[in-house]
């Protein structure tokens, strides 16, 4: 990927190398840093396009967020402008980034017990799919079965959760493996606590309702809030004259206090 342009100063560090492609992390530290900081790291949506959404898209969230005392970080995985793209290799990138950030804690400031993931859309599916299934890794300095890429909490807008919908549609030479690689047909208590935003307008609404209610009857905790009548994407900064890009950001700030991160 090409070098981001952001609008704030970010410190750019690289967590993973594939091939020739370096996979960075874009961190907006606070102006008062500290040990044992929450972070939050953000994954993007639109992401499975061939001119696929960057990590610019949370600029703004991380700003804040940084504002709010925590490490805040933008994150770069192999997408759909990537030669031979699968959404396989993200579900990876997802966890190595967890994990650098797990391993270099010290350095960064970041307290382990309060990292939470934020994922958009296809960066919502990536990062379910990287708790769920824990068979995916290309990390061999890792066991497959470890624990430490899995957040301490995590919010999602919006994602697709019909695994074998998202292969028909975008990536067909997975099919016979969809099953394998959707959330909605593996239900199971594996989640974090979970904050899930969805506008009632958003055409994965219904299917997000429903992933939500059978992962809460086998015990995952999940918070939904909803936004009447709003569309996919309806929180990102420059819409709506931000009023929903507001109300999200504050209604994540008020469960991560619920949830004691800050």
């Amino acid at each position: 990927m090409k070098n981001l342009k952001f609008d704030f100063s970010v410190i750019e560090k690289t967590y993973k190398e594939i091939e020739e492609r370096k996979l960075k992390l874009y961190i907006f530290q606070p102006e008062r840093p500290r040990k044992d900081m929450p972070a939050i790291l953000f994954f993007n949506g639109g992401s499975f396009k061939r001119e696929p959404k960057t990590p610019v898209q949370f600029q703004h969230q991380a700003d804040y967020f940084s504002s709010m005392g925590l490490v805040a970080i933008c994150v770069d995985y192999r997408n759909g402008s990537d030669e031979g793209f699968a959404p396989t290799q993200a579900i990876c990138d997802v966890k190595s980034a967890v994990r650098y950030v797990r391993r270099n804690s010290a350095d960064l400031g970041i307290d382990v017990n309060k990292i939470v993931v934020c994922g958009s859309s296809a960066g919502g599916y990536i990062t379910i799919s990287s708790i769920m299934f824990e068979d995916l890794n290309d990390d061999y300095k890792y066991d497959s079965q470890s624990k430490d890429h899995i957040p301490n909490f995590l919010i999602i807008f919006a994602a697709g959760m019909d695994g074998v919908d998202i292969m028909k549609r975008r990536y067909p030479q997975l099919l016979n493996n969809a099953m394998g690689l959707s959330p909605i047909h593996n239900i199971k208590k594996c989640l974090p606590p979970t904050l899930w935003l969805c506008g009632t307008g958003d055409d994965l609404y219904e299917q997000n309702k429903k992933f939500i209610k059978q992962m809460r009857q086998v015990g995952n905790d999940i918070t939904l809030k909803t936004f009447e009548r709003m569309e996919h994407g309806f929180f990102n900064y420059g819409r709506y004259q931000n009023k929903y890009f507001h109300l999200t950001k504050l209604e994540i700030e008020k469960y991560l206090q619920l949830m004691k991160v800050i």
